[in-house]
C-alpha cells in the first residue's frame, strides 16, 4: 500500500528526477510483492498434477486440499490475492494514461487478474467443487475476452494470444483437478473440448485452440473408455475418433499454421491409439489398419499426397501384425504383399517416365521378396523353399535380360546364384573330401595358370559385361 501510495507524487509539481525516482520505488515494492505472492500461484497452478497417481480416488473436502495433496500451502498467504488484484489495478490505470505501452501493461494486468482468480478458492478454502466451477469460469471468461479483443477498434496486438494461452494453462489445471472424480472428469473435459472448439472459430486463435480442443476430446475418449470398464485396446478404437475429426477438420480449413497444428494433434492421438492397442495384436492390427485408413482420407488432398506412403506403410505393418498373431512365421507370408503392390507402382511409373531407372522401379519390390527368402532358404532343411526360390530368381533374371532391366537381372542373377550355391554345397564338400589334399590347390593353380594365359581376354570380357549393363536402366 505504501508502494502504491509513491504513485501520487506523479501528479505533483516535485522535480522532474524526484517524480522518475520515486515512480522507480514504487514499481520496485510492488514487483518485490508480485514475486512473493507466485508461490502461492505455483501451487494452486502445479499442485493439482498429482491427482494423476491417484485419480477417481474421491473428491477432497476443499479447493486447498486439492491443491496441497503434495505441495504445502504457503504460509501468511491470506493477502497474497489482495496484493496481485492491487498490482493488477495500478498496470489497468497505468495502461489509460499511457498509451506507449499500453498492450504491455494490460497483458501484465490480464496476467495478474488471472492469477488472483485462481488462488481465490485455495486461498478462502472454498468446497471442491466450488473450485473446480470457479476455474471453469476464469477459462470461459478468457477465452471470450480472446474472442471478444479482435472486434475492438483497435486492440493490442499480444492481448488476445495471452488471454487465450493463460486460459490453455488454467484449463491443464482444471483437468488435473477434475481428475478426483470420475463425474468432474468427464464434464470438465466435455466442456473444455467444447470451449476450445468455439475458440477456434477464430482464425487468429486457431492454431492454440483447434490442437487444445482436439486434445481434450483424446482425453475424454480415453476417461470413457476407462469408465465403462474397457480395457486399453478396446479404448484405441474410440481414440481414433479423434484423428477421424482431425482429417475432416483440415480438409475445411484454410488457415496454413491451424490445419497443421490440427494435422499434428491428430497424428499424435493416433499413436496414442496404437500404444494403447500394442498389448493385443489382433485389435492392433485393427488399429493399424484404421489408421491407414485415415491417412489415405489425408493423401487424397492435393498438398498432402506424400502421406499415401504413410498410409501404405500402415497397411503393411497391419497386415504383418495380423499375420503374426495366427502364429504365420513364412517370411513369403509377409513379403509378397508387399511385393505385389511395388512392382504394380513400378510399372505405372515406367509407365510414365521410361527414363525411370529399373532399381528405383522395381529394385525395392524385388528385393523385398527375394532377400528374405534367400536368408529363410540358407536356413531351411527342406528342398522346396529353395526350389521355388530358384525358379522364381531364374524367371526374374530371364525378364531382366529379356527387357534389358538391370535391376532384375542383377538381384534376380545374385539370387539364383547364391541359392545355387548353398544346393551344390554339400556335394562340392563331398567331393573335395574324397579328393588328395594336394588336389585342391593343384586346381587353384591350374585356375591361375589359365586366367593369366587369358588375361587380357578377360579383362576385355568384363568389360564388354560392364558396357552391356550400364546401357541397361
Amino acid at each position: 500500500m505504501c508502494g502504491v501510495a509513491l504513485l501520487a507524487v506523479l501528479r505533483s509539481r516535485l522535480p522532474e528526477p524526484v517524480r522518475h525516482g520515486l515512480a522507480w520505488a514504487s514499481g520496485c515494492v510492488q514487483a518485490v510483492a508480485v514475486l512473493w505472492a507466485l508461490s502461492t500461484v505455483a501451487v494452486a497452478l502445479l499442485g493439482p498434477v498429482d491427482w494423476v497417481r491417484s485419480a477417481w480416488s474421491g473428491s477432497p473436502a476443499t479447493a486447498r486440499d486439492a491443491v496441497t495433496t503434495e505441495l504445502p500451502w504457503p504460509p501468511n498467504a491470506a493477502t497474497a490475492p489482495l496484493v496481485l488484484a492491487l498490482v493488477a489495478a495500478v498496470l489497468a490505470v497505468a495502461a489509460r494514461g499511457n498509451a506507449s505501452w499500453r498492450p504491455q501493461a494490460l497483458t501484465g494486468a490480464l496476467t495478474l487478474i488471472w492469477a488472483t482468480a485462481l488462488i481465490v478458492p485455495a486461498a478462502f478454502e472454498l468446497p471442491y467443487t466450488a473450485g473446480l466451477l470457479a476455474q471453469l469460469l476464469v477459462t470461459a471468461a478468457l477465452v471470450a475476452y480472446a474472442l471478444r479483443s479482435p472486434r475492438l477498434p483497435t486492440p493490442p496486438a499480444p492481448v488476445p494470444l495471452v488471454a487465450l494461452c493463460l486460459a490453455l494453462l488454467t484449463s491443464l489445471s482444471l483437468a488435473f483437478l477434475a481428475l478426483a472424480s470420475r463425474p468432474a472428469t468427464l464434464s470438465v473435459l466435455a466442456t473444455l473440448t467444447v470451449l476450445f472448439a468455439v475458440a477456434a472459430r477464430q482464425p487468429r486463435l486457431g492454431p492454440v485452440a483447434s490442437p487444445a480442443s482436439l486434445g481434450y476430446a483424446t482425453a475424454l475418449a480415453c476417461a470413457v473408455g476407462a469408465s465403462l470398464g474397457w480395457q486399453p485396446q478396446q479404448t484405441a478404437l474410440l481414440v481414433l475418433v479423434v484423428p477421424v475429426a482431425a482429417v475432416l477438420l483440415a480438409a475445411r480449413l484454410d488457415v496454413a499454421p491451424t490445419t497443421v497444428s490440427v494435422e499434428v494433434t491428430g497424428a499424435t492421438a493416433a499413436l496414442l491409439a496404437v500404444g494403447l492397442a500394442v498389448t493385443d495384436p489382433p485389435m492392433l492390427a485393427l488399429v493399424l489398419a484404421l489408421c491407414g485408413v485415415i491417412a489415405t482420407g489425408t493423401a487424397v488432398r492435393e498438398n498432402r499426397r506424400p502421406v499415401g506412403y504413410v498410409a501404405a506403410a500402415l497397411f503393411v505393418l497391419a497386415s504383418w501384425v495380423r499375420l503374426a498373431s495366427w502364429d504365420v512365421g513364412s517370411p513369403e507370408a509377409y513379403t509378397l504383399p508387399v511385393t505385389v503392390p511395388a512392382l504394380l507402382v513400378g510399372v505405372i511409373r515406367r509407365g510414365k517416365d521410361t527414363r525411370a531407372s529399373s532399381w528405383t522401379a522395381y529394385g525395392p519390390g524385388i528385393a523385398v521378396t527375394l532377400v528374405p527368402s534367400l536368408f529363410a532358404a540358407w536356413g531351411d532343411t527342406h528342398w522346396l523353399r529353395p526350389l521355388l526360390l530358384g525358379g522364381a530368381a531364374l524367371a526374374v533374371t530371364l525378364v531382366g535380360a529379356r527387357h534389358r532391366l538391370q535391376a532384375p537381372l542383377v538381384l534376380g542373377g545374385t539370387v539364383l546364384a547364391l541359392d545355387a550355391l548353398h544346393e551344390l554345397a554339400p556335394y562340392i564338400a563331398q567331393v573335395a573330401g574324397a579328393l588328395p589334399r594336394w588336389a585342391p590347390p593343384a586346381l587353384a593353380g591350374l585356375l591361375l595358370l589359365a586366367l593369366g594365359a587369358t588375361y587380357e581376354r578377360r579383362i576385355r570380357d568384363a568389360r564388354r559385361v560392364r558396357e552391356a549393363l550400364g546401357r541397361m536402366r
